[in-house]
């Protein structure tokens, strides 16, 4: 993996002197509470990597899953989080410009991919998917496709650009079950109460009712990261040290486990003392 950019690591050593932050780690800090909102898709990843860092830490870490929309929404109506970790730029974005985390702070934690997923059971036959490939004649007239609501969840956001990108949109958007975040898709599917689903590969990889039937070329759709940031308020000092070890190697193997793609290790000599 790439090492950390040396920009964003000057920022983090600025911001952890300002916050008087060097050497956070000692035994002898008492423990503090961290509240992390994080997009539904981490779910399973987050809930292991919180686990991890309050045992390496002293520290509880509290969750917070939704869509990112809904989170970022929740903070800026004044939600107490002091980590943000949205499924795509866009709420991160809409953060910054209302100035409620610190820029210093962000950066891109995770890469994802798109897919076309159905019931382990279906019959449908997996294939490559092009713009020839017809995503309505899988299923009956009746039938609708699951997907995050593409107004507002990035997992529906992606879905968009890609059928967009396809020439499919027209056709599909009429058909869609929109559901409030990716999870509430993949339950859709698997469930059975829809034939296909779009979710990140993540999801399906974690569900034992359904099956991948494609990838969304990943030319079609912008690049799916999982930008991270401490929220704006008191407690930055303590969020920075969970921020610093999300972007390490620990939380970087939990992730892996589930299939993301982590973007870069810890900086070199911010590690745990």
């Amino acid at each position: 993996m790439p090492r950390i950019p040396h920009r964003f690591l000057r920022k983090c050593l600025t911001t952890l002197v300002a916050l008087g932050a060097i050497g956070a780690f000692s035994g002898q800090a008492l423990a503090k509470e961290i509240t992390v909102f994080a997009a539904a898709s981490l779910t399973n990843a987050i809930k292991e990597a919180a686990h991890a860092y309050e045992q390496a830490s002293g520290d509880k870490v509290r969750l917070s899953l939704a869509s990112s929309s809904t989170l970022a929404q929740q903070i800026a109506a004044g939600a107490p989080a002091d980590i943000y970790i949205s499924a795509n730029e866009k709420w991160m974005d809409w953060l910054a410009d209302q100035k409620l985390i610190n820029t210093n702070s962000r950066h891109d934690l995770l890469v994802n991919s798109l897919v076309l997923i159905a019931p382990n059971d279906s019959d449908i036959a997996a294939s490559n998917i092009t713009a020839s490939t017809n995503l309505l004649g899988m299923i009956s007239p009746d039938d609708r496709i699951a997907v995050g609501d593409p107004d507002h969840v990035p997992a529906g956001m992606y879905a968009k650009q890609a059928l967009t990108s396809l020439g499919q949109w027209d056709g599909v958007n009429p058909r869609l079950a929109r559901a409030d975040n990716v999870r509430a898709a993949l339950a859709l599917v698997e469930r059975g109460e829809a034939p296909l689903g779009i979710v990140y590969r993540t999801d399906a990889d974690i569900s034992d009712a359904v099956k991948i039937i494609g990838t969304f070329p990943a030319d079609s759709h912008p690049a799916i990261t999982y930008p991270v940031a401490m929220v704006s308020g008191p407690n930055e000092k303590d969020a920075l040290k969970l921020l610093l070890w999300l972007l390490g190697d620990d939380a970087g193997k939990i992730f892996a486990d589930y299939g993301f793609d982590p973007i870069t290790p810890m900086p070199a000599g911010l590690t745990k003392k």
